[in-house]
This record gives C-alpha cells, structure tokens and sequence, in this order.
C-alpha cells in the first residue's frame, strides 16, 4: 500500500506540473467585449477546424491532465482514508 501511495503522488505531481506548463503556453482566447460590440463570425475555416491546431491539441491535453489530475487526486484520497 505504501508503494501505491507513494506512486500516485509522483503522479499527482508530474500531472500538476504538465497542467500548469500547458495552461501557462496556452494563448488566451477570450476576445473580449470587443468582439461582442462589433460582432465577431465564428463560421469560418480556422474555427471548424480548430481542434487540428496547435491551440486546439494543448487545450485538449489540458483538458484530458485535467480530467486525470481530479481521478489520481481521489483515489490519493480514497487510500489515504483507508
């Protein structure tokens, strides 16, 4: 039980490490009020094939180490209750 413990915490820290460095290269989408005042068109090439990019694959890496990080971090709970 010690080995697994001391596995999911290096996990736990590897995949903390990995969502802070991604979350840090990532550029920010949020255009703003801007884009609401002058009405920005989200029916163009970039947008129907964004998840092909290079922004589109770090926030679904994001997302995926994120998912990740909440699983490891309840069962480094679960073990540490038992």
């Amino acid at each position: 039980m010690q080995i697994a413990k001391i596995i999911l915490i290096v996990l736990d820290f590897i995949i903390c490490l990995a969502i802070t460095i991604l979350a840090m290269i990532q550029s920010k989408d949020d255009a703003g009020l801007s884009s609401t005042i002058t009405g920005s068109s989200t029916n163009n090439f970039f947008e129907k094939n964004k998840g092909r990019t290079k922004e589109g694959k770090l926030k679904r890496w994001t997302i995926i180490l994120g998912v990740l990080f909440v699983i490891v971090t309840i069962a480094l709970s679960i073990i540490y209750i038992a």
